[in-house]
């Protein structure tokens, strides 16, 4: 144990609950509520999925068409996209959208 007298634990534990949740803005990850009618620019969609948020927007419109600016982005990036219950559901790269309760 004389490896760890020097090693301060509550100083690596207080920088690892600082990290923990935090996006590459260093804001916490967060579940976003929007309506996607078109009033929105694409890249913000695109910027706040990237920075490890989920959006779940209430759809206002044709979907396809106002999901087409901004849906291959997201998926090029790794991210999903699923339309359940006239809401879009959009997740970053990493962030998986379980359907299979959808299904039973």
């Amino acid at each position: 144990m004389g490896d760890f007298d020097g090693l301060d634990l509550q100083a690596v534990e207080d920088q690892l609950d600082e990290e923990a949740g935090e996006d590459s803005d260093g804001g916490p990850n967060r579940v976003i509520l929007g309506v996607l009618d078109g009033s929105t620019d694409p890249e913000e969609w695109v910027s706040v999925v990237g920075a490890g948020n989920v959006l779940v927007l209430n759809v206002e419109g044709d979907l396809n068409k106002l999901a087409s600016e901004f849906a291959r982005d997201i998926k090029d990036d790794g991210g999903s996209l699923t339309h359940f219950r006239g809401f879009l559901v959009v997740t970053p790269a990493g962030v998986d959208i379980d359907v299979d309760r959808l299904r039973e």
